[in-house]
């Protein structure tokens, strides 16, 4: 699964053709979260509050390119959490 964006010890991953809803995983540490590109709402997963709450925050940011990616199957790095 292609690494997209890595901040704070969170690594953001998209895998293109993926079962629906589009959607993305977050990994922290021994954590993981799955959440819907389209609502950000972690949909799996058990990520701590703190995490969670930087993930959606950055994913704020950057969901219509996640988007985008996801329909196309072309991926490229995007910007970390500042």
């Amino acid at each position: 699964m292609p690494e997209i964006a890595r901040f704070y010890g969170i690594v953001i991953k998209l895998f293109f053709g993926d079962h629906p809803p589009p959607h993305f995983h977050a990994q922290y540490g021994e954590y993981i979260g799955v959440f819907d590109i389209d609502t950000l709402e972690m949909i799996e997963g058990n990520l701590p509050m703190r995490a969670k709450r930087l993930v959606v925050e950055w994913a704020t940011v950057n969901k219509d390119e996640m988007k985008k990616m996801w329909n196309s199957g072309k991926y490229h790095k995007l910007p970390p959490l500042e």
